[in-house]
């Protein structure tokens, strides 16, 4: 089996990109050259090339057909004609990544699946997903163009921590906060219920799906059965770091309305609703899915990796200042 991946090396493509070889597939990656040594993907074939030079890419799939192509770094309408363009007539099937921050918000039922419609006002990107998957499925009713739409919730790896609220350089600034004693923000009165995947787990549902005749024309979402509070995410860090947290309970409007940067569209339209998502879908189409790493565990293996790895201890000083300033305001 043959696929083809535009990225390949992120968070959610990784886990994918080296079960697929282990698994003996063929795989190509189309990559500006920026991560063409990986651990893990020695076996894969690069193709270095800018996605956007359309006749630089067209000349390197001339000829080529993939059972599988998959987007994971498109984000907006345009993009995905230029996949459709470069595409058409080469592949069995095109997956495209889309987000469940997409479901409206605010939640009109707790319980998520994917008939739940689409609406959120909140965050541009969650709307540009929304109107890509409308192209899509257009393309599949009018053209037969083998789509199937994946929709993804907070899905992280052993190099970041998957926290509420963070600055833009990340979560470490957090975990450097919790670690030293300082008390860290979290949103509302943290018992809002929350979904975390761990990209191995998603890897799973995700490969599940290709070359899967029954996906074909279906959107579905991939994410872990477990539920968990936003108090238990931080517990388990200030549980690995071996220390005890300090929280301040801030609300997600007053949060949003004094953050430095776009908060909003991430918190109110995304991690400040309470979401449990009903996978019956994933399963039927991939019988043997199951979501093994409990959040307590992969929260620690992530906390363990990031403290050992200076690559991943990313400091925003900015983020901090802001931080302080909030907690001064809130904090008993």
């Amino acid at each position: 089996m043959k696929a083809l991946f535009i990225g390949g090396t992120g968070t959610i493509s990784m886990a994918i990109s080296k079960r697929l070889l282990e698994q003996g597939w063929e795989l190509w990656l189309i990559n500006r050259g920026n991560r063409n040594s990986v651990p893990g993907l020695e076996k894969a074939h690069f193709i270095t090339v800018d996605v956007n030079d359309e006749v630089a890419v067209s000349a390197a799939l001339s000829g080529m057909h993939f059972d599988v192509a998959c987007d994971f770094i498109g984000f907006v309408k345009s993009q995905l004609e230029r996949d459709y363009r470069l595409l058409k007539g080469k592949v069995d099937q095109f997956m495209y990544i889309s987000s469940a921050s997409a479901y409206q918000k605010p939640c009109a039922n707790y319980l998520i699946d994917e008939t739940t419609p689409l609406a959120n006002p909140y965050w541009q990107y969650s709307r540009d997903k929304i109107e890509c998957e409308e192209y899509l499925m257009k393309l599949y009713r009018e053209e037969q163009f083998p789509v199937t739409i994946i929709r993804p919730s907070h899905t992280y790896d052993e190099r970041s921590v998957p926290l509420g609220v963070h600055g833009e350089k990340g979560s470490f600034q957090v975990v450097k906060r919790i670690k030293e004693g300082k008390p860290v923000i979290i949103h509302g009165d943290g018992t809002s219920l929350w979904t975390i995947t761990h990209n191995s787990d998603f890897a799973k549902g995700f490969t599940g799906l290709m070359a899967n005749i029954h996906a074909i024309g279906q959107a579905v979402q991939i994410t872990s059965d477990e539920s968990v509070t936003w108090n238990q995410i931080y517990e388990c860090v200030a549980k690995a770091l071996g220390v005890e947290l300090k929280p301040v309970y801030i609300s997600s409007k007053y949060l949003s309305d004094h953050c430095y940067y776009d908060l909003a569209g991430g918190l109110l339209g995304d991690k400040a609703n309470s979401v449990v998502f009903d996978c019956s879908k994933l399963k039927s189409l991939v019988p043997d899915f199951v979501a093994t790493k409990r959040a307590d565990q992969g929260i620690r293996e992530t906390v363990e990796y990031i403290m050992s790895h200076k690559e991943c201890q990313t400091e925003d000083p900015e983020f901090d200042r802001w931080c302080d300033q909030m907690i001064d305001k809130f904090k008993d």
